[in-house]
């Protein structure tokens, strides 16, 4: 046996509840990805997987499941992420399969379907879509913003919340490293440490 083959062990398996418990103790805000199918109808999917990837290129990422109606009709076609509005829940309901009375508002008949009332909206144009096990990367590119003086909706441990006060007293102002005000700033020289 050699070296190699001793030390390594198989990976212990992942308990699939385990791993959604886990996940879920992250909080999320919650989106409704919206796009048209091929016929034009509107159509949309609530995730809470969603994250900014770029700003040069101004680039969204969503993440949906395989199989999902939204997924198979997003493949070259623009789409909406509909950031949602703590009085969404009923939207969001709708849109994870549990159709309200009440039919969701759109802003728009033209163009990318995008919701009404919404804390923000992000109109993408297609990017790349890349394979994510059970899920579909999609990423697209910014076109258009809207943002609206509204909290938004939060989502974690399986249940849906609302905006807290803030911790530790006062919002955070920015990133200490980023490069544009960060500890490299104007620096042309660096000591090793």
């Amino acid at each position: 046996m050699t070296e190699t083959a001793a030390t390594e062990r198989p990976a212990p398996a992942i308990d699939s509840r385990q791993l959604r418990t886990a996940f879920g103790k992250f909080a999320t805000g919650v989106t409704v990805v919206t796009c048209r199918t091929p016929d034009g109808t509107p159509h949309g999917a609530t995730v809470n997987a969603f994250t900014a990837v770029s700003l040069d290129p101004p680039l969204a990422q969503v993440t949906l499941i395989r199989g999902n109606k939204a997924s198979q009709y997003l493949e070259d076609a623009p789409f909406a992420i509909n950031i949602m509005a703590a009085d969404q829940l009923r939207t969001c309901l709708h849109f994870a399969g549990k159709p309200m009375k009440d039919a969701p508002r759109w802003r728009s008949e033209e163009g990318i379907p995008v919701l009404e009332g919404n804390a923000a909206t992000i109109e993408c144009k297609p990017w790349k879509i890349y394979d994510g096990g059970d899920h579909l990367i999609v990423i697209g590119e910014v076109t258009a913003l809207e943002i609206n003086d509204v909290e938004p909706l939060l989502f974690v441990s399986g249940k849906f919340r609302e905006v807290g006060g803030f911790s530790g007293g006062s919002p955070w102002e920015g990133c200490g490293d980023s490069l544009a005000t960060g500890w490299f700033e104007g620096s042309t020289s660096f000591r090793s440490f």
